[in-house]
């Protein structure tokens, strides 16, 4: 059975998943590529280095978001965002930047596998690290759709 997923079910997605696809334009290509992500409720919030997909999406804001789970070719749910992409900054950047890091660092770690045990174990100076841009999305427009069998 396809069908459409309502705001509940498109939410319960989007927070459930910590992977996602943001689709931008230069206005002769269109890009997508998968990003981190965390959905706060109203935004999706993610970051990214300073290169063509932040240039791009600094001269044209509009963008797409896509999401999925997909257990099966007869199983799966996908949700599609359209929004506004905006650099954050200062103490915003920072509160998104903790809201990320909350969310995703969780993740990359297990009972076996732990952060710490795969680092570099001296001191490393990244002073001159540059650090990622924290960014936002602005959701405009929600698309859900499923297939169950």
């Amino acid at each position: 059975m396809l069908g459409e997923l309502n705001d509940t079910q498109i939410n319960n997605l989007l927070v459930s998943q910590a992977i996602g696809r943001i689709g931008y334009s230069d206005g002769k290509q269109p890009f997508i590529i998968p990003v981190t992500y965390v959905y706060d409720g109203k935004n999706i919030i993610g970051q990214c280095q300073e290169g063509m997909k932040l240039a791009v999406m600094r001269k044209n804001p509009k963008v797409c978001f896509q999401v999925d789970l997909i257990l099966n070719m007869a199983n799966w749910q996908s949700v599609l965002l359209q929004g506004d992409f905006r650099e954050l900054k200062g103490a915003d950047a920072n509160i998104a930047r903790a809201t990320l890091f909350d969310r995703v660092l969780p993740l990359t770690t297990s009972s076996t596998v732990h952060a710490h045990e795969h680092g570099v174990s001296s001191k490393i100076d990244d002073s001159n690290r540059t650090k990622p841009v924290m960014y936002q999305i602005s959701i405009n427009k929600k698309y859900g759709r499923f297939e169950k069998q």
